[in-house]
């Protein structure tokens, strides 16, 4: 086995690991949103969960670490859920106000985890 580096970059290595905490911290708040929701959570479909799963990472990616913690993705309502989705919906399609959506989408989520 040679010493030479694989043809794998610093930066390549660093955004890999920034997608698998983002990925692993995301399917976190979707295992706490579950337990939160109980029997709610049949009342999403695939597409919206996948809305939803999304824009929590975009919010882990905007979020302080700190901050970030705070969150109590359990104590979200359906109604919770389904503002964000739509916010989700929405960002997808016009991309002009993400931090203004993503703030909105951290506030839901702030005002229940008090």
């Amino acid at each position: 086995m040679n010493g030479n580096r694989p043809d794998v970059s610093d930066e390549d290595i660093g955004m890999r690991a920034f997608q698998i905490r983002k990925e692993k911290a995301v399917e976190r708040s979707m295992e706490r949103l579950r337990q939160g929701l109980k029997s709610s959570w049949s009342f999403f479909e695939g597409k919206e969960l996948d809305d939803f799963r999304w824009m929590i990472g975009e919010l882990w990616a905007f979020e302080k670490r700190a901050d970030w913690e705070d969150l109590h993705f359990s104590k979200l309502s359906a109604e919770d859920v389904r503002a964000i989705i739509g916010y989700a919906q929405k960002l997808r399609g016009d991309t002009h106000n993400t931090v203004e959506t993503l703030e909105l989408v951290g506030d839901i989520i702030r005002a229940r985890s008090i």
